[in-house]
């Protein structure tokens, strides 16, 4: 005999959820109770669902199951970051990191089971992608992160961003849900604008983005501001270039008027020069925008290296110059892989 397969309750919306307690012989705000105890309390269980009678969580724990997500393993670096391997309920693992610092708490969170967009200096890259992580799955990452950032720090989260494993744009369904139950009133209640979802640029879904009218911020790791650098580090650029993606660019922030963060990494001998920034200060004519200079992290599978200090300041002194904000990033977590470029899975 086989036996039926539970149904995933969090892929329910809640009219969806209101139509099958309806077919269980239960009033409808029953489906209101449990949408608060999955989404507004998180629960993993339905029986944390206090408020419910014990043969009503025993029929939904018969016909539903709340596939959560668990922490597999944690490591604390030196500067206080946590990388953590998340478990899912099919086994599967993804990464996650908590980042403090003094003014805010930041959840870096993944989007797929590796990533198959294989650009050349990210470990991630180097991973076949086995699938897109549902809203849910990314959800509990969130969960996962901000719990742990009160009971290490004594703070709850302040920010998220979209810049673990995978490609967000390319999961753009369970992202925008996700999305939309950590920012909702009757979800986590976060702010859109503590919420960056960052592209290696996917021209027609930063386009649909702008149609979308996304709240969210943008970042673009961008990596070179020429066609040719970036052909060689990133493959995607081949049928994403840097015209198609300023076009993308213009018509997204003409629909949301939100500026655009650009990431771009500093590589030795490869796109640290002032011709670099000259190039990359073109684009950055298109929209309004940022710009964020990462240290580079280095990886087993690949040869670049961080440029040298120097180069890094003499850049960001030449954007700055031509009047574009210009941070300079720090690598944090380093020591335990958990920095950016470094997420891979090396356990099962």
């Amino acid at each position: 005999m086989v036996t039926a397969k539970k149904l995933d309750i969090r892929a329910l919306d809640l009219p969806q959820l209101q139509q099958h307690l309806t077919a269980m012989q239960q009033p409808a705000f029953r489906a209101k109770q449990i949408y608060q105890w999955l989404w507004e309390k998180s629960a993993t269980s339905f029986e944390e669902m206090s408020n419910l009678s014990k043969d009503l969580r025993k029929a939904l724990d018969e016909s539903f199951a709340i596939n959560a997500v668990q922490v597999n393993n944690s490591q604390f670096s030196s500067d206080h970051t946590i990388k953590n391997t998340f478990r899912l309920a099919d086994g599967n693992i993804v990464e996650g990191v908590l980042i403090p610092l003094e003014d805010r708490m930041t959840a870096c969170v993944s989007s797929q089971v590796g990533c198959s967009l294989t650009c050349k200096f990210c470990a991630t890259g180097y991973m076949d992608r086995k699938r897109n992580l549902n809203a849910d799955e990314i959800y509990d990452q969130v969960v996962l992160i901000d719990k742990q950032a009160k009971q290490n720090y004594n703070n709850p989260l302040t920010n998220i961003v979209y810049m673990g494993m995978g490609e967000p744009l390319l999961n753009y369904a369970n992202v925008l849900k996700s999305i939309e139950r950590i920012t909702a009133p009757d979800g986590l209640n976060m702010s859109y604008k503590r919420i960056t979802v960052s592209t290696a640029g996917i021209a027609k879904m930063i386009k649909k983005l702008g149609d979308d009218g996304a709240k969210f911020n943008l970042a673009l790791s961008l990596h070179a501001a020429n066609d040719e650098k970036r052909n060689e580090i990133m493959p995607i650029n081949e049928a994403n270039s840097l015209k198609a993606l300023s076009e993308a660019l213009k018509y997204y922030f003409a629909k949301t008027k939100n500026p655009v963060t650009y990431e771009y990494i500093v590589f030795n001998n490869f796109n640290d020069e002032i011709a670099d920034a000259m190039d990359l200060a073109k684009f950055c004519k298109h929209i309004p925008c940022k710009v964020n200079l990462i240290e580079y992290n280095p990886i087993s599978f690949a040869d670049f290296t961080n440029a040298e200090g120097d180069k890094i300041d003499a850049f960001a002194n030449y954007l700055k110059n031509q009047g574009i904000t210009t941070n300079i990033r720090r690598s944090r977590g380093k020591d335990i892989d958990a920095a950016c470029g470094q997420l891979a899975v090396k356990e099962s």
